[in-house]
């Protein structure tokens, strides 16, 4: 059950509030459980990362979705960037304090997802095959 504290909206977002559409926390929420936010911090968890490599082991994604889901996730604090000078450019991320803390959650969440995919297929599948038998 949700006790709320205080009806404030300033109190309330000191520790945020994903059930209020004006709490910033929602915007984070949406970066982090986005597909392509969600298997970047994955990925970075074991460690730095140059861009090509997370690209790649982050498959499916363009160069363009993943640079705006680093830049997302950089703003909100949970990857650190990090520039080398030198040719060609060679940039590394990481996961911060922060993102090292949620991607452990995400990973929960991936885990428990691939576990459940036998389950989740089938119950699929099932409402699919109902959804089509015609009514008699």
């Amino acid at each position: 059950m949700l006790v709320r504290t205080s009806t404030r909206l300033a109190d309330r977002m000191h520790r945020g509030d994903v059930f209020e559409p004006r709490c910033p926390s929602r915007e984070i929420l949406k970066h982090v459980t986005s597909t392509w936010g969600t298997l970047a911090l994955i990925a970075l968890q074991p460690g730095t990362l140059r861009f090509s490599d997370l690209r790649r082991k982050v498959a499916g994604v363009s160069e363009r979705m993943l640079s705006q889901t680093l830049k997302q996730l950089e703003g909100d604090g949970l990857v650190s960037r990090r520039s080398l000078p030198v040719v060609p450019p060679h940039v590394e991320y990481s996961l911060t304090e922060q993102g090292r803390q949620v991607a452990v959650l995400v990973q929960a969440l991936a885990d428990w997802i691939e576990d459940s995919l036998p389950m989740l297929i089938s119950d699929d599948v099932r409402k699919t095959a109902q959804l089509a038998e015609p009514e008699v």
